[in-house]
């Protein structure tokens, strides 16, 4: 019994189902048309955005970008058509009738007001994560872009749309885990997160992951992502959450903890979700383990492995349960990929959808209910950590 065997056991591909929806899309669907596009936010994430963008011809025309720093603005002409116009003010963008989305990649301070003006200019929009600063604005977000369904609103999440994590939403979901009681994220880093500075009266605006006036932290910047995939993939959010954190590595004058622990209770799915980061330490770096009774899967973003428990392993014919003799080529660790080969930079499989979305009208997977969502999760995260105090899910947060 081979991996491929292994593959087709663990029903980790939907590929009829999908295949199927793919073929009736292409009948009706103008794959033509291109898209006039604005970016709000030029730092180091909206080039990227743009990057990947500039990857995919025949999708999307940047007709404009937007900062309110000039130098980014001169960093981005690289990745942008030498027709595209340079803004300063956002508003600019929303009031050009030629633009037909926008993408956002400010500081999360920023988010809800653009994202809500966008959304009053009768802008598409994807909005990076997390969606808003805090639980108010996330719910006043949420209860504005319902109003306008026929214009997209896709949220940042990349996981929702990799092969990798939606086959292992696939096996949680079948229960070819078995029951799931344990989760341990982390996303650590060696550095001061800081970055360069000419002008010190830039600081804030440079720095603002550092500064509460702007920044989620940890939280948000980082373990959103593996907080929102366990809310997708497992259909539930966290019912209570604990933290602590501090500044405990880089006495630098920041604000935002360096070094961070929650643990989220996950009442209704009887499980408990570690996730912590830290600065000062890159050894484990990403880490995403969920565990099974009848396995496990280790991810990265792109590549995956799934650990069997011992009876599982008799149940896959990969020990024989008399000899122990090996029926199955697995890695040296006794893992067995998910994938054949790494998958590609989640945001681009994140704006292929963007586009989908806009030409056909679907849903987004990763959508403002989602978004808010995540959004309030990582509230909750801080205040934790923050406070101290324990934080609960409310009736008024069901999305």
């Amino acid at each position: 019994m081979h991996r491929r065997s292994f593959l087709k056991k663990s029903v980790l591909v939907g590929s009829g189902v999908l295949g199927s929806e793919k073929v009736l899309a292409n009948l009706t669907l103008n794959r033509e048309k291109i898209i006039n596009v604005a970016m709000i936010g030029c730092g180091d994430r909206g080039k990227g955005v743009l990057s990947v963008i500039q990857s995919m011809p025949l999708k999307f025309n940047i007709v404009a970008y937007c900062d309110v720093l000039d130098f980014r603005l001169e960093e981005t002409k690289k990745y942008v058509p030498s027709s595209a116009k340079a803004i300063n003010d956002y508003k600019q963008i929303l009031d050009h009738q030629k633009i037909e989305a926008v993408f956002i990649a400010t500081p999360l301070s920023e988010h809800f007001k653009i994202a809500k003006d966008a959304v009053l200019a009768g802008k598409h929009v994807y909005v990076e994560k997390t969606m808003t600063y805090n639980i108010i604005q996330a719910l006043e977000l949420r209860n504005l872009v319902l109003k306008y369904p026929k214009q997209v609103y896709q949220v940042g999440y990349q996981y929702r749309y990799s092969p990798l994590y939606f086959k292992v939403k696939d096996m949680i979901q079948s229960g070819y885990l078995g029951k799931v009681s344990q989760v341990d994220c982390r996303w650590d880093r060696n550095g001061n997160w800081r970055r360069k500075v000419n002008d010190p009266k830039l600081e804030r605006q440079i720095n603002w992951r550092m500064y509460k006036e702007y920044s989620g932290g940890l939280a948000a910047e980082l373990l959103s992502h593996q907080i929102d995939f366990i809310n997708w993939a497992f259909e539930t959010q966290p019912d209570e959450i604990t933290g602590t954190g501090g500044i405990d590595v880089f006495k630098d004058g920041r604000e935002t903890y360096d070094n961070i622990q929650a643990m989220l209770r996950y009442r209704q799915a009887g499980m408990i979700g570690n996730f912590g980061a830290t600065c000062g330490n890159a050894h484990d770096g990403y880490l995403f383990k969920i565990k099974g009774t009848k396995g496990s899967v280790s991810l990265l973003t792109n590549t995956g492995i799934f650990y069997p428990e011992q009876e599982t392993k008799k149940e896959l014919g990969i020990v024989d349960g008399v000899t122990g003799a090996s029926k199955i080529v697995v890695n040296t660790d006794g893992g067995i990929p998910i994938l054949d080969k790494p998958t590609m930079d989640g945001t681009h499989y994140a704006l292929e959808e963007f586009y989908e979305s806009i030409i056909s009208g679907k849903l987004p997977a990763s959508n403002v209910n989602t978004g808010t969502q995540a959004s309030i999760c990582v509230a909750m995260c801080n205040e934790a950590i923050y406070s101290g105090n324990k934080q609960f899910w409310k009736k008024e947060y069901a999305i």
